[in-house]
């Protein structure tokens, strides 16, 4: 015996995956979900299931011996994102995200009743961009929102963030390597960015330091959408591995 600490296994590149569950019903769901099980680490939750099904999308993840992300985004006051947040590390599910804008009290509430779950801020969502947050009265440019945000969410205890693919290596620069980045608005070469305005590629986020990318629609509406979550899966390691030849 030794009293050496244990470091935790890194995820593989095919944990790093991350798979909406943006479908109006429990049945397409599962369908997703044994479809592409076997090639995607993380299924995430979103408001559209979870409001039409509960949590029994949750236990659709998890009978299928997947891990779930629980995107419900909370912004409410600190007792009510607490209490939320306690049912959720209740179901079990493996991240949760909730606004980083709640302010500290509410992020030190969620982050006292997390328990196993890693809670992710959300900074700036990855549909806005520099217009659209100056209309809603956030001055300044969105890479400044979110390390601020960002910073803000670590200092209260918040265990990770959800930031776009373009502000990945700020917050690297600024927090460390401690926080969680999981990291929407990633699209595969080539692909359509639908309502994203902040996009990058899965090779260049992960280059940038992020842990884990969603990775949605270029996966589900692909023609064969297990080739195409391979795909992603394969350029993921290849990005991990170029990051391990770099000099710390």
């Amino acid at each position: 015996m030794t009293d050496e600490l244990v470091q935790p296994r890194a995820p593989s590149a095919r944990e790093r995956l991350v798979l909406p569950l943006d479908v109006p019903d429990l049945v397409s769901a599962q369908a997703l979900i044994a479809l592409l099980k076997s090639d995607v680490g993380v299924f995430k939750v979103g408001l559209e299931l979870f409001t039409a099904v509960g949590p029994d999308a949750v236990r659709a993840v998890h009978d299928a011996g997947a891990a779930c992300f629980l995107d419900l985004k909370l912004h409410d006051i600190p007792a009510t994102m607490a209490k939320a947040t306690a049912s959720a590390a209740r179901l079990g599910v493996r991240f949760l995200t909730v606004h980083a804008a709640a302010g500290p009290s509410a992020l030190r509430a969620v982050a006292a009743e997390a328990g196993d779950t890693t809670l992710l801020a959300v900074t700036v969502l990855t549909s806005m961009d520099d217009a659209e947050l100056l209309q809603v009265g956030l001055a300044g440019p969105a890479a400044q929102a979110v390390e601020r945000l960002g910073a803000l969410s670590v200092e209260a205890g918040v265990g990770g963030l959800v930031c776009s693919p373009l502000e990945v290596g700020l917050l690297r620069n600024r927090l460390g390597s401690g926080p969680a980045l999981m990291v929407p608005g990633v699209r595969p070469a080539g692909a359509a960015v639908g309502d994203q305005k902040r996009v990058a590629t899965p090779a260049s986020a992960i280059r940038d330091g992020a842990d884990y990318l969603v990775v949605g629609r270029p996966i589900r509406d692909a023609e064969d959408p297990v080739a195409a979550a391979r795909a992603v899966v394969a350029e993921i390691e290849g990005a991990l591995a170029a990051r391990s030849r770099v000099p710390a």
